[in-house]
């Protein structure tokens, strides 16, 4: 199948997914995950109607950021400290933001460049050593420092990788735990905290995440195929 046709199985399997949850395919969000794909790819994606892109590390997007199409960028793996600059002003919004250390510096970089930056607060619901995130107690806290002290970030969600699990309804709990909190901020907005994403859900497990409330997919395999991991540095 072809990148065109691809996505638009995915669409119809989001919108299906959706409808359970008393939504619609445009309520939800496709992220296109683009990490060890070329730009080539990307720009048949955004051709076949893709409007957002993800990329897990930094020097991927510096990459390809000058062959790709107009399209919104996001960051959406673990980001350290020190490479916040390179990006700042590339994304539209970085998805991994699990500490108040990591928060302070895209405040002091959007700061130097005028600009407020989107972030979500990575949850690790499952509490899975083998991913990033804060723990569903310690998300509330987070969430508040961060609002006190940065004032050039807007919280706009949260974000959520679950384990991989061979029956995806396994993972139901981990989604819904994370929907359990970011509902709690849905009727408190303020300008530092105005939540609108919740992302969640992945090419194995998008459609239980679609079904537990997530309204912000991030597929890639399932859009480019396999990724050719010789590519990786």
């Amino acid at each position: 199948m072809s990148i065109k046709s691809n996505i638009e199985y995915i669409q119809k399997l989001k919108g299906k997914a959706a409808e359970k949850s008393g939504r619609t395919a445009d309520d939800v969000l496709l992220v296109a995950v683009t990490k060890l794909h070329t730009a080539l790819e990307i720009n048949e994606a955004i051709d076949a109607g893709i409007t957002d892109i993800g990329e897990n590390k930094v020097q991927e997007i510096l990459d390809k950021y000058d062959s790709v199409k107009p399209v919104k960028w996001h960051l959406i793996g673990h980001l350290q400290t020190n490479k916040v600059k390179y990006i700042i002003d590339k994304v539209c919004m970085i998805h991994s933001v699990d500490s108040l250390k990591l928060a302070k510096e895209i405040d002091k970089r959007a700061k130097q460049h005028d600009l407020i930056m989107d972030i979500l607060i990575q949850v690790n619901s499952a509490q899975d050593e083998n991913k990033f995130g804060i723990t569903t107690e310690e998300t509330e806290a987070l969430i508040s420092d961060i609002a006190e002290e940065c004032g050039n970030v807007r919280i706009r969600g949260l974000m959520c990788i679950a384990p991989y699990e061979e029956d995806v309804n396994d993972a139901r709990p981990y989604f819904a735990a994370v929907k359990k909190i970011y509902d709690k901020y849905l009727d408190n907005r303020s300008e530092k905290v105005d939540f609108k994403y919740l992302s969640m859900g992945m090419t194995n497990d998008f459609q239980v995440a679609v079904e537990e409330g997530s309204n912000l997919v991030r597929v890639g395999t399932a859009i480019f195929g396999n990724r050719d991991y010789r590519r990786e540095k």
